[in-house]
């Protein structure tokens, strides 16, 4: 492993790029290199505070949980009324400890107990494997009303792969769309689609529709606004261009001439800086290859001129490689931990 990390190095990889491709950190590489004999340095056995609570303290906050008088209060209302009769126990936090290591912390009440929600994992490694769609607002010329801007993204490449504008959102324009997108893009077996939870996007005839497709459908967790970078990052795109118009389109033709010409921009000229500065149509194409080879050569013959201008190997011009929606396993299991 070292040695393949080595030899990406040596070609110029940047330390962060290999560590994310990896899915571990700089310090296990940092750790791997060090001699067998050297101290492992990570925290050990950790040793009982001397401030803890006795056994005979905790048995007193159980028994006092589970009195008559305070079974039905949670530690908050608890500790508090133990205050007002002029006894201190504990506090509320060590209140829920004991409790919660005697395994009697759990929810009470009506209201539906909290889920947590993984958050979703993609992985693209070629065109038309995994889609990102979204809608948005663009601004209409009557005040309170919008066109609906409705985009589909490839996530390997980038690509614009649908478009449509519209005066309503609605899941009927949103099957249109995907039906049209997929069959442009020769009807891929085993496509995903990520997107979050919106009416159009959770309605019953969309998935349906879906279904037929042998599209697999893929949420965002609920009332998380990041889960779908993707389609958000290219919606700001969309909206900072310096020719996006300053006021509002005058009608529904404007607004589709107008994105007509973004997405024609952004897919044959917009060179995307995720996917090492080519165009999102080179890489859905299988173009990228060849131009970053003749960019590496490029920069080759410019190393032989100058070699006392190049410190060590020249810019790496590799293809950017697989694409991620969602955390690693690696990077999940330590923010769960």
């Amino acid at each position: 492993m070292l040695a393949a990390i080595d030899e990406c190095l040596s070609k110029g990889a940047s330390l962060d790029a290999i560590c994310a491709h990896l899915g571990i950190s700089a310090r296990s590489i940092q750790r791997w290199r060090l001699p067998e004999t050297a101290e492992d340095g990570r925290c050990g056995p950790r040793m009982k505070p001397a401030n803890s609570l006795s056994e005979l303290e905790r048995q007193r906050i159980l028994a006092i949980a589970n009195t008559e008088e305070f079974r039905e209060l949670s530690p908050k209302q608890i500790v508090p009324r133990l205050a007002d009769q002029g006894t201190y126990v504990a506090s509320e936090s060590s209140f829920y400890r004991v409790l919660r290591d005697a395994e009697q912390v759990v929810h009470r009440g009506r209201a539906k107990a909290p889920v947590k929600r993984v958050q979703p994992e993609l992985i693209a490694s070629l065109p038309r494997q995994v889609w990102s769609w979204d809608i948005t607002y663009l601004r209409s010329a009557i005040r309170g009303e919008f066109y609906y801007l409705y985009l589909v993204v490839d996530l390997y490449s980038r690509r614009i792969v649908g478009w449509s504008v519209h005066e309503q959102e609605s899941q009927e324009y949103a099957q249109q769309l995907l039906r049209n997108a997929h069959a442009a893009e020769g009807s891929p077996s085993g496509l995903r689609l990520h997107q979050d939870n919106g009416g159009p996007m959770k309605g019953s005839t969309f998935l349906a529709t879906l279904q037929w497709l042998g599209i697999v459908p893929s949420f965002s967790r609920p009332r998380v606004s990041d889960d779908n970078p993707f389609s958000e990052a290219l919606f700001r795109t969309v909206k900072y261009r310096p020719e996006y118009p300053a006021n509002p389109f005058a009608s529904l033709e404007e607004a589709r001439a107008w994105v007509a010409n973004f997405v024609e921009w952004y897919n044959t000229r917009h060179r995307h800086s995720a996917i090492q500065f080519v165009t999102p149509d080179e890489r859905h194409f299988n173009k990228e290859s060849a131009i970053l080879q003749r960019r590496h050569e490029v920069y080759e013959r410019a190393k032989k001129r100058h070699p006392d201008r190049w410190s060590r190997s020249t810019r790496n011009w590799a293809p950017a490689g697989v694409v991620r929606l969602g955390p690693s396993p690696e990077e999940e299991s330590k923010a769960s931990a």
